[in-house]
């Protein structure tokens, strides 16, 4: 047993996804929560300036003494170097595994979309783990730098007309190849799910990372027993790199629910 943290970082918000599904998955275990929120977005950023930002989180989780790390961010797990990932002396998990050995399972005919931010569909780094698992896969990727934005600013509605609009021509190259699979590559996009099931049609199964990587990290702890054994309810730590002005409404609308309860902290940048 250990009792412990779970560690989950991301640029911004998005990564509050991953830890709905760990609290719904583990709920007697304790999440702390970084949000990068004063350099988000990653997603336009150079791979040097990813990976760096990416290990300065990481630093911060550690300094925390979490069990485990997991990059809620499909941005830093696309473009995190290997050999940086290799030298870790911990559990660490990305969102692209976990995904994309979801997707090779779901796909009958092994076309495969994939959407995220523009590093993410620039790295290739799912068409490789994909095609790692499965040989045969055909990948089609495209990059929808808007959507982060548009949730980040709550336009997030199933009938929202400016992110219906944006989808649309997000999600044309994806159809139009015939793909069966959808991978959701950014932690943001569960939030307009809707939307886009909608514009693909009930055919074509979406892969939500975030579910998946938490999935995983539940197997991971357990088969290595690190599990807390508590029986009372986990407690969520949150800190950001910006002001928290706002964060609880923002929050609640990423864990779905009404209020968000723990404890939130601004975190100095230059100290990360």
């Amino acid at each position: 047993m250990d009792q412990r943290p779970i560690g989950v970082f991301d640029s911004g918000l998005g990564g509050l996804t991953v830890v709905k599904e760990l609290v719904k998955l583990l709920p007697h275990e304790d999440i702390l929560y970084f949000g990068d929120t004063g350099r988000v977005p990653y997603g336009t950023r150079s791979p040097e300036t990813i990976s760096k930002y990416a290990q300065q989180d990481i630093a911060f989780l550690r300094r925390k003494d979490v069990k485990m790390v997991i990059a809620a961010c499909g941005t830093v797990s696309a473009v995190l170097p290997k050999e940086v990932v290799k030298g870790f002396s911990f559990p660490y998990s990305g969102v692209v595994k976990p995904a994309a050995q979801a997707a090779c399972a779901a796909s009958a005919s092994g076309k495969i979309g994939v959407i995220g931010t523009s590093a993410t569909i620039k790295s290739g780094a799912y068409g490789k783990e994909i095609r790692s698992i499965r040989s045969d896969a055909i990948v089609i990727g495209n990059a929808c730098p808007l959507f982060v934005p548009l949730v980040e600013n709550g336009f997030i509605q199933p009938d929202n007309p400016v992110t219906r609009m944006v989808a649309q021509q997000y999600l044309k190259p994806i159809l139009e190849n015939g793909v069966d699979t959808l991978i959701l590559g950014c932690t943001h996009y569960p939030l307009i799910k809707p939307i886009i099931g909608e514009l693909v049609g009930e055919d074509v199964t979406l892969i939500d990372p975030g579910k998946e990587a938490a999935r995983g990290a539940a197997v991971l702890l357990q088969s290595q027993g690190l599990l807390s054994g508590r029986e009372q309810a986990g407690e969520l730590h949150f800190y950001v790199s910006d002001s928290t002005q706002g964060f609880e409404q923002t929050a609640s609308v990423f864990l779905h629910t009404d209020s968000v309860t723990g404890h939130i902290e601004q975190v100095d940048i230059d100290s990360l």
